[in-house]
């Protein structure tokens, strides 16, 4: 697929249109940065709740925009003795660049362990995946990968440090890009 103008503008747009109605009912925003991108990530519902929203816009440099929506079932409950939240659901994900765009679904999840004996210290991982009958566009599947240590400062934010991975295959090329990959820093506010 070739890159139009009009998806140039549509992905920045609807991400900003996600963030600008966002805190009136999120529940959590974070901000992360890698060397090479910048990504927001709004969740709708705490860990309360039995469902999870949210939706992130990443600014890659090269004009590489990606836009993901999430939905999962979520839960407390214990992985041995330490409390965890885990959840199971979808992502979705859309990314454009210069000479290419794509996307697809990804069937994953996450959980976020905390550390009773250390207050304030937890970690969270998420993973997703999505094969060839779930990409569309130049994806042929698409796999995204994180992983974070995190440290609660003040009881409504939280600092953090990781590891992030987007991978995808292109359709009718041999090879694949990395849509995002390297080592972040961010912060987390909760509402």
């Amino acid at each position: 697929m070739m890159f139009t103008r009009t998806s140039a503008t549509a992905l920045p747009l609807a991400a900003a249109l996600a963030f600008s109605v966002a805190p009136a009912s999120a529940a959590d925003f974070d901000l992360s940065l890698t060397n090479d991108s910048v990504k927001g990530q709004v969740n709708f519902f705490d860990s309360r709740s039995d469902l999870q929203l949210g939706a992130g816009y990443t600014y890659h440099e090269g004009r590489r925009h990606l836009v993901n929506a999430d939905f999962h079932a979520q839960g407390r409950t214990a992985l041995g003795n330490l409390p965890t939240t885990a959840g199971i659901g979808f992502r979705g994900l859309v990314w454009d660049q210069s000479q290419a765009d794509g996307g697809a679904v990804g069937l994953g999840g996450f959980a976020t362990i905390n550390l009773p004996t250390v207050p304030g210290l937890s970690f969270t991982g998420s993973a997703h995946y999505a094969p060839s009958i779930l990409s569309f566009g130049d994806s042929d599947d698409l796999t995204n990968i994180e992983a974070r240590v995190n440290y609660r400062v003040i009881r409504n934010a939280e600092i953090f440090a990781g590891y992030r991975y987007i991978n995808t295959d292109l359709e009718n090329v041999r090879g694949d890009i990395n849509l995002d990959e390297g080592v972040l820093v961010g912060m987390k506010i909760f509402f």
